[in-house]
């Protein structure tokens, strides 16, 4: 009887031991611990603004020969293996091939990561258009004049656009304590990224920092003096005449939007970003971001050292990616999970891939499951 209480007593004071320790932890680290690690469908685990779709929408068409392509075997076996939701190919703006998987389907929006970096890219390039922001070798400073401590003041908005800002910043969403977890779970997003130390010399290396991509936010938020939401629902989602409203996450309620990782929308309006990029920033005739920007945003910052430290970085542009894929050069989004937005210039085509999981294989910058993506894509564009 007398050990039972001693089992129970123990476990009593383990439990209040727990509850102190996760009552003292910082407020970010307790919602990782009850969220765990991010996903796809966090819509409702966060505060968001609607960015609202036109009254009106344009549609993609169906092609000829919509889904008559039928997909080997093994090919389908690897896009369940890795969670697929989505699989979308689209030429010269008609679906060859659209397929859904665990019950998803073209309504359900996802998070789409890091491809949200590329949205705020775009929106810089509106600023700049509308001459909102004079130039992008201004220096961070000039819009937000807080950011001057240190190193902090030679941090141009080139270098955020590149991910050469230099900032102290650890990518790493599996790691309790980091400031990754601190930015995807915490309520005090300005505070966090105006605070952290440039470490390295701005504009020499690229080096990939979400923390970057969320002061190059509020940089546009002072230079717009509208939140981000608003900016890309007026600039972007209402005249690319999107199917259906987009919702961005918050870091609290009437907060600053993740603008690092969570734009959620649906694949066939994701794809709309794509079709921008093929068409150097025109939408139907009219201009949203003009030629000059896109195509600086979508060629590699070649000035820099890559991430092994070698000149001539060959993959990055302007919060875009650049993928080299055969003999095609193609600009592209990317998210954690396998989030993929690829457009092809010289096919006139767009795949867009979302799901919960990527390979963690890498050859060089590309992980293996993209190239395995566009694999499978070609053979759908190729088919007779």
């Amino acid at each position: 009887m007398k050990q039972k209480r001693w089992i129970l007593t123990g476990i009593v004071i383990v439990l209040a031991v727990a509850g102190i320790t996760f009552c003292c932890l910082p407020y970010y680290a307790r919602q990782a611990l009850i969220h765990l690690y991010p996903t796809i469908d966090d819509l409702t685990l966060f505060h968001r603004h609607t960015v609202h779709a036109p009254d009106s929408c344009w549609d993609w068409y169906q092609s000829d020969c919509y889904n008559t392509y039928r997909m080997e075997p093994e090919d389908s076996a690897y896009l369940a293996e890795l969670k697929t939701v989505s699989f979308l190919v689209i030429r010269n703006d008609s679906i060859l091939y659209e397929r859904y998987f665990g019950g998803w389907d073209d309504s359900l929006t996802s998070n789409l990561y890091s491809c949200t970096k590329t949205i705020v890219g775009l929106l810089v390039g509106v600023a700049i258009d509308e001459g909102l922001i004079r130039s992008v070798d201004d220096n961070v400073c000039d819009y937000l004049p807080a950011y001057t401590k240190g190193r902090q003041r030679d941090v141009t908005i080139r270098d955020l656009l590149t991910m050469s800002g230099g900032m102290d910043w650890d990518e790493a969403y599996a790691s309790l304590f980091s400031v990754t977890t601190h930015g995807y779970y915490g309520n005090d997003l300005y505070d966090l990224v105006m605070n952290l130390d440039v470490v390295d010399e701005p504009g020499v290396q690229y080096s990939y920092r979400s923390g970057e991509t969320q002061l190059l936010a509020f940089v546009l938020e002072a230079a717009t003096g509208t939140t981000l939401s608003d900016y890309a629902e007026q600039k972007l989602w209402q005249p690319m005449l999107a199917g259906q409203d987009a919702f961005w996450l918050l870091d609290k309620e009437q907060g600053d939007e993740k603008a690092f990782c969570c734009f959620h929308t649906t694949a066939r309006d994701a794809a709309r970003f794509a079709r921008l990029m093929l068409r150097k920033g025109d939408w139907n005739g009219r201009k949203l971001v003009s030629e000059r920007y896109m195509e600086e945003a979508m060629s590699p910052a070649s000035y820099l050292k890559d991430q092994w430290g070698k000149d001539g970085l060959n993959y990055y542009g302007f919060q875009t990616w650049v993928m080299h894929y055969r003999d095609q050069v193609n600009p592209y989004m990317r998210g954690m999970l396998g989030q993929y937005i690829i457009a092809i210039p010289s096919q006139n085509a767009i795949v867009v891939r979302l799901g919960h999981k990527r390979s963690d294989v890498y050859v060089r910058e590309l992980t293996t499951d993209i190239i395995r993506y566009m694999d499978i894509a070609m053979k759908i564009l190729e088919q007779k």
